[in-house]
């Protein structure tokens, strides 16, 4: 933010800014830059795992809030609990919206617009430290209209200003700080700037003044750079395929590309794949088993366990870490430290579902129950605390809370944080055996890194983590494998039980159907794939120890709340999601892409017909509303909101995957599954999709992990699919599904049809006539019929799971 200092006190500067960015904005290397951000971008001001002392400024924030509000502002009309708990603000926030562009009309004035995140400590500060300062809310409420986003409900327009700010710095972050016209073109922006001028930075009362100064006396230049901006920002970022189809060696090598980049920032020590902190990113577990699938494939079996053994120690770190939650279930968002120690204890939704997910997989892959135990735990997780009465899951819980009740003040992991008397008190003569385990400590536990505790906030304080191997331990008390695991899980109940007298975290009760979509995958998924477990398999505390097929309840009723809900039946479009009724914004192509992936996982794992018909609709909206039918790809918006300057067609697979990488594999998907015109036509439209971003895929696969598995999946020359006939009412077509999904093999597709439902059988006969046949064939009224197809081969048919499961494992 240094030029933007510079540029802010001198008029010569200003100009020179101005022509400056319009000269770079046009240049190759800036369009470059712009679509290819590396996997962890840099930001102008490094994001730090504590960078202040939370405890002084939750402390300011808390006390201000205590006593009746003295202020509030427009945003107490707002649904959003985010945008709520800025409703007293003295700034006079408005949301994004045509009032409060009209009210910069009227006025004349800069619009400031402030797009925070939960997650990131910064946004607090600024919050307590600007926000809720009557000096600076006086500044902003004289000189300019003041606007607060919730990016969860509006990334579009969090996109539109991130990528300015990135494309001029470099680098971006949150909290987003963005002044624009009052036609909403991007003028001048940042991230975080503290409330008075510190360490060289302009502080935000300085940058006030200024950019009030520069409105009033070189508007024409700000304009002008703004709207040059926006023009090549469009172009950069809505690039178009060069080609029909990815070059065939590119297609198979951008996967092995992704993977050898990936093993490169391998941390042999903790796992995981980067340094601190360090955030669980699913999507590179998924890429390193899919490759590590295709090495045994390909016959390099040495190599191909080499691969695996990255994914599974890192997976086993996050699970023995304290970013796992061990008392209550599911995981926080990340680790401060390189360790899966300290996290940021925010848990989101979208975190949960994948994560769900990738243990799954390694369930499927070793048959090690320490996998389906992880899986079970976030989704027992989700089921107990995160499930709307109707059926939706909630988004997020925070990560600060009063430490008891009648406190003055929030603290950050107050909730989750134990000290060793109070496991002394709780648990009595299990005390020494379990503060063992976990690493407690009298004097606190958050010493494992430099990082982990830098401003000593955690003193006296312990946050859980299994350090030493469970059957060594039992060894040491003296105790079976299975009669120490018993007292853990009882000592967890404890716990719990104590934790919840607590005060609680914020619950974000919105209930997004992107985030719904990755946990319906996984809650369908476990359905079917822990019915593998070995024959009575118990699990401890805080666990449930379900039967699989209970999730497969909880998928069906998430479904059925967003299509009652957030689903018009005649129009066929969604909404992005819903808070005391649906949200303003209309859906965005996440939205459609992840419930469709959710939807078509639902059906495979033994959901309706219902659900198969209903992701072939969506998919049909979706590319009504968002594909580029001559370009390729599909843009993140439907592109009717004026308010919206910029359409992107995104591909980075982060904490979440891209709406793009997500939609390529759902046409394969879908391609496998109906016959003809329509499954040619699909393949086409995943084709040109990859072929837009080449670039991206040849020269920065790592960033898009999910899109390189896509581009192996199209170039696979024929997809498994398996096919289960038989009445659904037959209790071994659940046992036949099990078996179905009981080997990892992302290239397969399964279709279950009963020859006795009319719905089904007319169906199949109108999408593919060849699934149907094969019903008609092998109806049997006392037995379910397996058949395997590849290469317009099937197997003989197959009667029993056993026989499936070895037919799979060929």
């Amino acid at each position: 933010m240094k030029s933007l200092h510079l540029l802010l006190s001198s008029p010569i500067l200003l100009h020179r800014f101005a022509s400056r960015s319009i000269a770079t904005l046009s240049s190759p290397l800036l369009r470059r830059r712009i679509i290819v951000r590396t996997n962890r971008p840099s930001f102008p001001f490094p994001i730090l795992s504590r960078p202040v002392s939370s405890g002084k400024v939750l402390a300011m924030a808390s006390s201000s809030s205590a006593a009746s509000p003295k202020h509030t502002n427009r945003l107490a009309a707002e649904h959003s609990p985010y945008l709520l708990q800025h409703a007293h603000n003295p700034v006079d926030w408005y949301p994004w919206g045509e009032e409060a562009f009209e009210e910069a009309r009227k006025r004349d004035v800069p619009i400031f617009l402030s797009i925070p995140v939960k997650l990131f400590f910064r946004c607090h500060v600024m919050e307590v430290e600007s926000f809720e300062s009557e000096e600076v809310a006086k500044l902003l409420n004289d000189s300019f209209v003041s606007i607060k986003v919730d990016r969860e409900e509006r990334p579009d327009v969090d996109k539109v200003y991130m990528s300015f700010v990135q494309a001029l710095y470099g680098g971006g972050g949150w909290p987003l700080s963005v002044f624009l016209s009052p036609d909403l073109k991007p003028l001048m922006g940042g991230t975080y700037f503290p409330p008075s001028d510190n360490y060289g930075r302009p502080g935000f009362k300085t940058l006030l003044k200024k950019v009030k100064d520069a409105w009033d006396t070189k508007r024409d230049v700000l304009v002008k750079s703004g709207t040059y901006a926006i023009e090549e920002l469009s172009k950069a970022l809505s690039a178009n395929a060069g080609n029909d189809k990815l070059p065939d060696g590119l297609s198979r090598t951008a996967v092995t590309i992704c993977a050898k980049q990936l093993s490169r920032n391998y941390d042999s020590k903790y796992g995981g794949f980067g340094s601190a902190p360090k955030f669980p990113r699913p999507v590179e577990i998924q890429l390193m088993l899919y490759y590590s699938k295709k090495l045994k494939e390909a016959g390099k079996t040495s190599e191909a366990d080499e691969d695996q053994s990255m994914v599974l120690f890192s997976l086993q770190g996050m699970a023995n870490g304290g970013m796992h939650d061990h008392v209550g279930g599911g995981f926080h968002r990340y680790s401060v430290d390189e360790c899966w120690h300290v996290p940021h204890f925010e848990k989101m939704l979208y975190d949960q579902g994948q994560l769900a997910n990738v243990y799954l997989d390694g369930f499927i892959i070793t048959k090690d129950v320490m996998y389906s135990y992880v899986a079970r735990d976030v989704l027992d997780y989700l089921r107990r605390d995160m499930i709307a009465p109707e059926g939706g899951i909630y988004s997020a819980e925070d990560a600060d809370s009063f430490e008891f009740e009648g406190a003055k003040r929030k603290k950050e992991g107050a909730f989750y944080i134990w000290t060793n008397d109070e496991i002394d008190e709780v648990l009595g003569e299990n005390a020494d055996l379990f503060k063992e385990h976990y690493y407690v400590k009298k004097s606190g536990n958050c010493d494992l890194s430099s990082m982990s505790d830098p401003h000593n906030e955690f003193a006296g304080k312990n946050v859980l983590i299994e350090r030493n191997e469970l059957s060594a331990m039992a060894s040491k008390f003296s105790l079976s494998v299975e009669k120490y695991q018993e007292i853990l899980g009882e000592c967890r109940r404890k716990l719990f039980d104590v934790r919840l007298k607590r005060p609680k975290p914020h619950l974000d009760d919105k209930i997004i159907v992107s985030w719904n979509g990755l946990v319906i995958s996984a809650l369908a998924r476990a359905s079917k794939i822990l019915g593998a477990e070995p024959e009575g398999t118990k699990y401890c505390f805080p666990v449930v120890n379900s039967q699989p097929e209970e999730y497969i309840d909880v998928a069906e009723k998430a479904a059925l709340f967003i299509r009652k809900n957030l689903y018009d039946e005649q129009s066929h479009r969604l909404q992005h999601s819903y808070r005391k009724g649906p949200s303003k914004a209309p859906a965005f192509l996440d939205d459609y892409a992840f419930l469709i992936s959710g939807l078509l996982d639902l059906y495979e794992n033994g959901g309706g017909i219902n659900w198969l018909k209903w992701a072939i609709e969506l998919q049909e909206t979706q590319d009504e509303l968002y594909l580029d039918r001559e370009g390729g790809a599909y843009f993140n918006t439907e592109g009717h909101d004026p308010s919206v300057l910029l359409r992107v067609k995104e591909d980075h697979d982060g904490a979440e995957p891209s709406g793009n990488s997500v939609s390529a594999i759902n046409l394969v998907r879908l391609a496998s599954i109906v016959a003809g015109d329509k499954a040619n036509s699909y393949l086409t439209t995943a084709q040109r999709l990859l072929a837009v971003f080449e670039l991206r895929l040849k020269e920065m696969a790592v960033a898009v992990p999910l899109m390189c598995c896509a581009a192996d999946m199209i170039s696979v020359p024929s997809r498994k699919q398996v096919v289960l006939v038989g009445s659904k009412s037959s209790a071994e077509l659940n046992n036949m599904l099990t078996a179905a999904h009981s080997v990892y093999d992302p290239n397969k597709t399964v279709i279950h049809i009963d020859p006795w439902g009319s719905d089904e059988m007319e169906f199949w006969e109108e999408c593919n006539s060849s699934v149907a046949e094969m019903a008609k064939r092998n109806r049997n009224s006392e037995k379910v019929v397996a058949l395997v197809c590849q290469h317009f081969t099937c197997s003989p048919p197959v009667f029993d799971s056993s026989s499936l499961t070895r037919l799979l494992s060929k």
